[in-house]
């Protein structure tokens, strides 16, 4: 998850030299992929991702207070199915459930932490979300010894996901994310989990001044790639339904069930 760009400000610009240049021509990506529309700020798009709504949420506050009781959200029914999850989130401890902002990590970018039954019930000192939320600085061994979760939701800090540019590497917020992933995707790709069928879905959380298309960038041994794009209107249904269709999950959550999924831009497609 990157953060609070719109696709022309990533595309072509000279900033993001790795995202144009090394993973636009491998990869498959939309053109028109947007948040749903008029849902700001960060928060609830994350929520979104997770559970196919915002529940009404408009603002940015903290799981104490934006709290959700339902378990129709994605990572339980994922456990429900038997996939292994984990959310790897750049510079927690692992030591606590992540429910504060700490340094450059910020609660309202990792959605699973604001459901009941990851926290239970807001307890810092949950096991369940003590094991699934692990630091991001886990990834690289999990990787190494092929111990990564099915699916894993990736943060970077504030500053890496190219929201914050003051206390940062530099002032250019699109720079400095960019430099993050041409030290993280190859990595991953890397991977046997990669390599073996995995994919990687790149996309930013919203857009700037309204709804305009934000990034949505596919990298897979089964994506159609090569620099392969669509004009589809997508949001972040698409991808949440995308999810749920890979792992067979059923129901479609919330505004999943109507959306486009990212099919098009895979050659192999479950």
């Amino acid at each position: 998850m990157m953060e609070n760009h719109n696709w022309s400000d990533i595309l072509s610009n000279p900033s993001a030299p790795y995202i144009n240049n090394i993973l636009l021509p491998q990869a498959s990506y939309a053109q028109q992929y947007y948040n749903p529309p008029d849902i700001h700020p960060s928060e609830p798009n994350y929520l979104w991702l997770e559970a196919g709504t915002s529940f009404g949420i408009t603002s940015d506050g903290n799981p104490l207070q934006d709290h959700q009781g339902t378990t129709d959200h994605l990572v339980t029914y994922l456990e429900k199915a038997g996939i292994t999850w984990k959310a790897y989130q750049e510079g927690i401890s692992g030591l606590v459930c992540p429910l504060s902002n700490t340094g450059l990590y910020a609660p309202r970018h990792n959605p699973m932490i604001f459901f009941d039954d990851v926290t239970s019930n807001n307890n810092p000192n949950s096991a369940y979300c003590i094991t699934h939320e692990r630091p991001f600085s886990e990834l690289k061994s999990d990787l190494q010894n092929n111990t990564v979760a099915q699916y894993n939701f990736i943060t970077p800090n504030v500053c890496n996901d190219m929201h914050d540019s003051n206390g940062c590497q530099s002032k250019d917020s699109i720079n400095n994310g960019d430099t993050w992933l041409s030290e993280q995707i190859p990595m991953i790709m890397a991977s046997k989990a990669y390599q073996q069928g995995g994919v990687i879905f790149i996309t930013w959380d919203e857009s700037e001044d309204g709804d305009h298309p934000i990034g949505m960038i596919v990298l897979s041994p089964f994506a159609k790639g090569g620099g392969y794009s669509n004009s589809i209107h997508y949001t972040h249904s698409s991808t949440l339904r995308t999810i749920e269709e890979i792992f067979n999950l059923t129901p479609l959550l919330g505004d999943a069930s109507q959306a486009t999924d990212l099919s098009d831009l895979f050659k192999l497609f479950p």
